[in-house]
């Protein structure tokens, strides 16, 4: 999935969108997704000047924008300009490698469970073949007014 059809499943714009492109996805199941690192990103003049690193949040949040493509291919829908995603928790995070400017972060996240309006999700987040970052999610979509 490229960057134009990503734009359709995520409500989220510049800078804070997280995901370059879809590698893979199985609706119901499981995705992995890419998002290039690259030092023109916005938080690394602060983050840090002289040893720039991304901030584990928003690695995390990168995960959650995964799985949101994930929820909705596996509803069959796009979100409209009602619907909002919303991280409802976020347990077991683990930030084992820092990622830096010229990584490319490859996102798995896959569907553990869903009951009634919350999506459950075990994420890692890879460079290459290392564990930069894990953790449970759960997710909701909800129609604002």
């Amino acid at each position: 999935m490229d960057i134009h059809r990503i734009l359709e499943h995520l409500p989220h714009r510049y800078p804070f969108l997280l995901v370059d492109r879809v590698l893979s996805c199985e609706p119901g199941s499981s995705i992995r997704a890419l998002k290039n690192v690259t030092i023109n990103e916005p938080f690394f003049p602060g983050h840090f000047p002289r040893h720039p690193v991304m901030p584990g949040v928003l690695i995390v949040e990168a995960l959650a924008q995964a799985a949101a493509i994930l929820s909705f291919k596996t509803l069959g829908s796009l979100p409209d300009d009602r619907s909002v995603y919303y991280f409802v928790g976020i347990d077991n995070a683990r930030f084992k490698k820092p990622v830096t400017p010229g990584d490319q972060l490859i996102l798995e996240v896959t569907l553990t469970r869903r009951i009634r309006e919350i999506w459950k999700f075990s994420a890692r987040a890879l460079v290459g073949e290392q564990v930069a970052t894990e953790a449970d999610l759960m997710c909701t979509v909800r129609q604002i007014k």
